[in-house]
């Protein structure tokens, strides 16, 4: 928010797609959950304006944790109360032990995107920070836990509609682009998605056990004068629904597209009540989710599947490369120029996670700041009948770019199994 370039996020577009039948099974699931809030002292993630450490914490940072098994195929869905995921390294050290420790070869990992929770490197000189490390081994042990509680289950989904939020990129008549951070009279702008994706995971009696968000909007009310760790409204939001079903099931906030859509209140200071704005953005999300929660009618298949991939799709530059390196040492200066050196290049390829649920059910994850527009044309183009999209997420490799509905550059690769449909590779640009 406070800088034209940052680390990217993986969004979470649920969407489906098919990699390959696992067989006939029932399929069942686990949830567990690790406070990971660090102690204080650490740099918050988010705004460059904020030179300041974390003081306390306002509200926990959470990891939710969902484990999936269809006969042999494990999955572990994690999402974190983090401005973004972890590093490579870091990541592939949580994979490691998901493997070894229970068995789970496939663990797909979120972040909210809150602009109030510790900073995260993709690589460090001295080794990952000491905090780091104790919450890669929470998230293990969480994971572990929810694998060991697996039980049969069922899964249903729902739709709403609500608005918490606005587009920030207001375009002017003269073709120009203003920045519109706060949006406080709700004035109506475009292109938004108010599309709030509910996927509602019940035990075989009926019981809900987990209840999954997906919906696009920066976590950015609190803004750079905060000194306190806080989820933001997703933690709003996911207390609001858990308390809506007396506290059984476990809700997870999974990000959508949210490049260019900010809360209506963002950045919001302290004394000019930024907490009040954030529980009213979060529990106006969590109220339209529960509604739509109570409305699902999960439903058992007679043979369930769960399916898994990864590919690498290439990207090019939309600029003249060092016209862009100028740029981005303007607004940077030369410390902050160096971190992101080495992603400054006039192509590179970044992963693109798909998971398929019961060949309905589908999530697509990447990194990059998805705008709101990437979201709906998945959702229009996919051939399944559930469709989430979360752009926050996955292996940790992190361009300081946004990804807005441009110009293809590479045609999506087919899938086994599915109807090519005519999805296309996005122009990368910065944010």
């Amino acid at each position: 928010m406070g800088t034209p370039v940052k680390f990217a996020l993986s969004f979470c577009l649920a969407i489906s797609i098919v990699a390959g039948n696992v067989g006939a099974a029932m399929l069942k699931a686990g949830v567990a959950k690790a406070d990971i809030t660090p102690q204080p002292g650490l740099p918050l993630w988010g705004f460059e304006s904020r030179k300041a450490p974390a003081t306390k914490a306002r509200d926990p940072l959470y990891a939710r944790v969902l484990v999936l098994e269809a006969e042999d195929a494990r999955l572990a869905l994690v999402a974190l109360d983090l401005g973004r995921p972890f590093g490579p390294q870091s990541l592939q050290r949580l994979r490691d032990a998901a493997k070894q420790r229970c068995g789970i070869a496939n663990v797909l990992v979120v972040a909210s995107h809150t602009h109030s929770a510790p900073v995260i490197w993709d690589y460090y000189a001295q080794g990952p920070p000491a905090w780091e490390t104790a919450t890669l081994e929470k998230i293990a042990s969480a994971i572990e836990e929810a694998k060991q509680h697996l039980v049969d289950a069922r899964l249903g989904t729902g739709y709403g509609v609500t608005y918490t939020g606005h587009n920030r990129l207001r375009h002017n008549p003269d073709g120009t682009v203003s920045w519109f951070e706060r949006n406080t009279t709700r004035i109506p702008t475009a292109p938004i998605d108010p599309t709030v994706s509910v996927l509602r995971v019940d035990t075989a009696d009926g019981k809900p056990m987990a209840i999954l968000v997906n919906y696009a909007c920066h976590p950015v009310v609190f803004g750079s004068d905060n000194l306190e760790y806080s989820a933001d409204f997703p933690g709003v939001m996911t207390k609001t629904v858990e308390k809506a079903f007396g506290g059984e099931p476990l809700c997870f906030f999974l990000q959508g597209a949210p490049g260019d859509i900010n809360p209506y209140y963002a950045v919001t200071k302290i004394d000019e009540g930024a907490e009040q704005w954030c529980d009213w953005s979060g529990q106006h999300l969590g109220e339209e989710a529960a509604r739509v929660a109570r409305e699902i009618h999960a439903e058992a298949v007679p043979s369930a599947s769960l399916d898994y991939s990864e590919e690498m799709l290439p990207f090019r530059l939309r600029w003249n490369l060092e016209q862009f390196r100028q740029k981005v040492m303007k607004v940077l200066g030369p410390d902050g120029y160096q971190e992101y050196a080495s992603s400054l290049t006039p192509q590179f390829q970044l992963p693109v996670t798909t998971v398929l649920i019961n060949k309905r059910i589908a999530f697509m994850t990447m990194p990059g700041e998805a705008f709101v527009d990437f979201q709906i044309n998945w959702r229009d183009r996919c051939p399944t009948p559930s469709f989430w999209a979360t752009p926050t997420a996955t292996l940790g490799i992190s361009p300081p770019f946004a990804l807005p509905p441009k110009a293809a550059t590479a045609p999506r690769a087919p899938v086994p199994g599915l109807n090519p449909a005519p999805v296309n590779a996005w122009w990368i640009t910065p944010w």
